[in-house]
């Protein structure tokens, strides 16, 4: 574990097990610290530079993430990241959004329809991940749709692409700070249930979660939420039913079913779709659950769109590809951001 420390004054000098050199580093005096499979060691000079006014400014654990190799569901300072995220972007948009929509892979073209755009790279936001994938612009947007502020982020972030549970679901802590009250989640994913087929558009109703984690795992911050979120109602019956009289109105069609995340990258086997199945999935995808449980533990209601690129494992006769999911995805979403554009306006 390699850590890189900002000294506070001038050179430093520590005794540990831990292996300490002195550096410079564009002008400013560093510390780098090894402390090897010795992460005890590792603490210790941690606690002992802290207390003698060094500041931590990043940490390397060889993969694209802020988290510490000992505390692997824990983003420190949460709440304190977030709230810098946001001052941050209040002061670059003038809009104040009470409705956020995520917009998934080869969907977002709903950003099309907004007036008096305002755009942020995420790239340019203080402490926002990256989006790696392709379909996923990585940018934060603030529009209005009719009368409506809304906040899109165009592209998600992944638990495949490495990073840690609190990095996926950072975005919607800083919308809660922002004043976000309801979030419209989009994706595109593989259809279980034999009555889809490609292009199908599904109103998830509930969840499955078959990651293998939860964003919520680690220390609590009750200024977020309570350590114990229920969710009895983790997509809104109110906005749901919104939608289906919203798709009913403008004559599109939509199926109703419950959607199971799963880890990733790699796409599903027949055995385990058989599995899932079983389980009472209808749809499966590697984004959306983490998501949808961090919105429900921060009080916002949450609406949640699944587009069926594909058929899954074993069902369909051809392999997957993702060049195939962003060629639906962009077929369909036409139809879709026509559907979600005329239900923000509702809600």
């Amino acid at each position: 574990m390699y850590e890189l420390i900002q000294a506070k004054g001038s050179s430093y000098y520590i005794e540990s097990p831990a292996k300490v050199g002195l550096v410079r580093l564009n002008d400013t005096e560093v510390c780098l610290i090894d402390s090897g499979s010795d992460k005890d060691a590792g603490r210790k000079v941690r606690q002992h530079l802290d207390a003698n006014g060094w500041k931590l400014a990043a940490i390397y654990n060889n993969r694209a993430s802020s988290m510490d190799a000992d505390k692997e569901h824990t983003m420190e300072h949460l709440y304190e990241k977030a709230q810098q995220s946001a001052e941050f972007i209040r002061s670059h948009m003038t809009k104040r959004p009470k409705i956020a929509v995520v917009l998934g892979s080869g969907l977002g073209n709903l950003t099309a329809d907004f007036t008096e755009t305002e755009e942020l790279p995420y790239r340019d936001i203080p402490n926002f991940p990256v989006s790696t994938v392709e379909g996923h612009k990585g940018a934060l947007l603030a529009g209005k749709l009719g009368e409506k502020e809304v906040y899109a982020l165009e592209g998600r972030f992944h638990f495949y692409e490495g990073y840690s549970m609190k990095e996926v679901c950072y975005p919607f802590y800083v919308l809660k700070l922002l004043g976000v009250e309801q979030v419209v989640l989009t994706n595109a994913c593989g259809g279980i249930n034999r009555s889809f087929a490609p292009g199908t558009l599904m109103l998830i109703t509930d969840f499955i979660n078959m990651m293998g984690t939860n964003p919520l795992i680690g220390p609590n911050d009750e200024r977020f939420g309570p350590r114990f979120p229920d969710m009895t109602e983790p997509y809104s019956a109110e906005l749901r039913d919104l939608a289906k009289r919203t798709a009913d109105e403008l004559g599109i069609a939509y199926q109703e079913g419950v959607y199971m995340g799963f880890m990733g990258p790699c796409y599903e086997t027949a055995a385990e779709i058989r599995a899932f199945a079983g389980m009472g999935a209808d749809a499966v995808g590697m984004s959306t659950v983490p998501e949808t449980m961090v919105c429900n533990y921060m009080g916002m209601k949450v609406l949640a769109v699944s587009c069926i690129t594909n058929m899954a494992t074993g069902i369909q006769t051809v392999k997957h590809s993702h060049a195939r999911v962003l060629e639906i995805a962009n077929r369909a979403g036409d139809t879709m951001c026509r559907w979600l554009g005329a239900v923000i306006q509702k809600m």
